[in-house]
């Protein structure tokens, strides 16, 4: 059960209810990003409920989901947390409540998280509930009740979302999407208030506007809905929260019920290669060349995405951008077998070179830093596209499937609706990829947003008649 409730809230195929809108919260040193509120009026510190979908782009870190109160004791602080070792931990200012077993590192994801609190329950293992997709957690390496009616930090001095307040010098903020952030004062809800199994077994959330009509004198309901107020607050009473470092640019459309790809740290080369900005940024620490591949593959139909090189000549001295095969033996590559080498080891791609771009056959002019690069990858015909800033090279045409580059010669026993690719970048030590744009977050402004036929993804340029954003929507429909 546990695997099909994983793998399934990937994203939800098909759902009464549709999330349009989540936002991207990063750990940024002076410029991290969070939500905060200064309570003006304490309400019940006995009981409390907080409901939220996210979903992580970076993982072995201590990361703030959200936390409450302002006081480093048993009753003045509550707090969520994933810790180093992607362990989940509820916790006061004393006292240890609950960690998992359970780990969570599947950034490919949207994990439904609902903590309820109750300490006036007479069950001692009832006044601090864990629900995950769905499900009760009951597997903890270590587990702590609050005393009968105990005080707690519910709904007192302080909410703050993505991030803690106690600890808040150490820049320990979440990073990753969150969507549908809600709390309630004084009221205890169990997972089944937010969300519903379908009769495959999905986890989807449920419409909360009846439940968010009251959620006493501290509750919150964020949508993420209006990019001009991302801290607002859509509940029928409450309050709004203040925003550090978050601003319009900071929407997403990769929500629980349509879920984008990412790069994902599960599948890079080693620890020097990592992301930021919501898996969109990818970065090398290290000395030598690293690899990273997407979140999200296919086998068949026609895919769309957009990258953008770093606006900054400190950057982008050498960055290898393309695709990859599943079966390749070097996913993810090695410092010896990186795109562009085209040499039999399974990958395809460009490299940028101090303001060149190269492939095995040539070089073409530019892309200047700052450059906005196009992919469409048809997979029914085993043709990959690639243009910047509008224009296709070489006289290509997406549409009409003309002067594409035959990736079956450069991938072993590549077949049509059997073998997967998946979008790649290979990066020199030092350097970064400034935003892989998939559609569901860019970790830039666009300034002419445009989206597939279906509506989905936010790019720069719109993808070619027949080509779709790599989501979960359009792969249950293309892929």
């Amino acid at each position: 059960m546990e695997t099909l409730q994983r793998t399934a809230n990937r994203g939800s195929l098909a759902t009464g209810y549709d999330i349009d809108n989540s936002v991207k919260l990063q750990t940024a040193g002076v410029n991290s990003e969070w939500f905060d509120y200064t309570i003006s009026s304490t309400g019940t510190r006995t009981k409390g409920t907080v409901s939220l979908w996210i979903k992580r782009a970076s993982l072995g870190t201590t990361q703030f989901i959200w936390e409450q109160g302002n006081t480093n004791n048993e009753s003045g602080r509550l707090f969520v947390r994933f810790d180093t070792d992607d362990t989940l931990r509820i916790a006061t200012g004393s006292t240890v409540l609950r960690v998992t077993n359970r780990v969570f590192r599947d950034t490919s994801a949207w994990y439904h998280i609902v903590i309820a609190i109750d300490t006036t329950s007479g069950t001692a293992d009832n006044r601090t509930r864990l629900y995950v997709n769905g499900v009760e957690e009951t597997s903890f390496s270590t587990k702590n009740n609050f005393s009968q009616n105990d005080s707690t930090g519910m709904n007192f001095e302080k909410q703050r979302i993505g991030q803690s307040t106690v600890d808040a010098a150490s820049r320990l903020t979440f990073n990753g999407y969150m969507a549908e952030v809600f709390g309630a004062d004084g009221l205890v809800y169990a997972a089944s208030d937010f969300g519903e199994f379908d009769s495959s077994g999905i986890w989807k959330p449920k419409d909360l506007s009846a439940i968010s009509s009251s959620v006493g004198t501290n509750g919150f309901y964020m949508k993420f809905e209006n990019a001009a107020a991302m801290g607002a607050n859509s509940a029928g009473s409450g309050h709004g929260f203040s925003v550090q470092n978050i601003n319009q640019n900071d929407q997403a459309t990769d929500v629980p019920t349509n879920n984008f790809a990412i790069m994902n740290v599960l599948n890079g080369t080693n620890s020097d290669i990592t992301t930021s900005q919501g898996g969109t940024q990818v970065n090398n620490t290290g000395s030598s060349i690293c690899s990273m591949n997407a979140s999200m593959g296919v086998s068949n139909g026609k895919w769309y995405w957009e990258c953008r090189f770093a606006n900054d000549p400190g950057f982008t001295n050498t960055v290898f951008v393309g695709i990859a095969a599943a079966n390749d033996p070097y996913v993810p590559h090695n410092s010896n077998n990186y795109l562009g080498q085209q040499s039999g080891y399974g990958s395809i791609g460009w490299y940028f070179v101090n303001g060149g771009i190269y492939n095995g056959t040539g070089t073409w002019a530019g892309p200047g830093y700052g450059n906005i690069i196009m992919f469409a990858l048809d997979m029914d015909n085993l043709k990959l596209y690639f243009g910047k800033e509008g224009t296709w090279q070489n006289s290509s045409n997406p549409e009409t499937n003309t002067n594409g580059i035959d990736i079956a010669t450069s991938f072993t026993s590549l077949s049509g609706g059997t073998d997967i690719i998946l979008p790649a970048v290979s990066i020199s030590g030092g350097d970064k990829m400034d935003s892989m744009n998939f559609g569901g977050f860019a970790n830039y402004t666009q300034s002419s947003p445009a989206s597939d036929e279906n509506g989905y993804g936010t790019f720069e340029y719109a993808p070619p008649s027949g080509y779709y954003a790599l989501c979960t929507k359009n792969l249950a429909e293309y892929g």
